[in-house]
């Protein structure tokens, strides 16, 4: 399971490690973003320190309408008790943890300050015949 908490603003924030190729390691602190459909977002500069590779151009749409070019690079991020490889959108903003990370999981928030978030892996569903 992961944790985190609802700050001041009030945002989800739930604290993750991602690694560079190289094993270097950061933590970060991500705001869940049930808007954003990728999986997670990094400033520039971060991606940098943590030389990730580069793997594409790709358009984004913005939450005001606007559409941009971003650089799409590859990380693997220490996701409960597992490290997955994800696609890392180049953002200038905060990191933001998307769907694409939580997708086959349960997200929880106690919206109020310092309220818990747990994301929680579901159990799998029988294969439908």
């Amino acid at each position: 399971m992961i944790v985190g908490e609802v700050n001041s603003l009030p945002e989800a924030v739930v604290r993750l490690a991602v690694r560079g190729p190289a094993g270097q390691e950061r933590e970060i602190e991500a705001v869940v973003d049930t808007g954003y459909t990728g999986a997670l977002t990094l400033p520039a500069e971060l991606i940098s320190e943590l030389a990730l590779p580069f793997r594409s151009l790709t358009r984004a749409l913005l939450a005001d309408g606007r559409e941009t070019i971003c650089a799409t690079h590859e990380a693997n991020v220490k996701w409960g008790q597992q490290i997955r490889r994800v696609s890392i959108l180049a953002a200038e903003t905060g990191p933001l943890l998307g769907m694409a990370l939580l997708y086959g999981y349960e997200l929880r928030i106690e919206v109020t300050d310092g309220g818990r978030v747990s994301i929680r892996e579901l159990a799998p569903t029988p294969a439908s015949e």
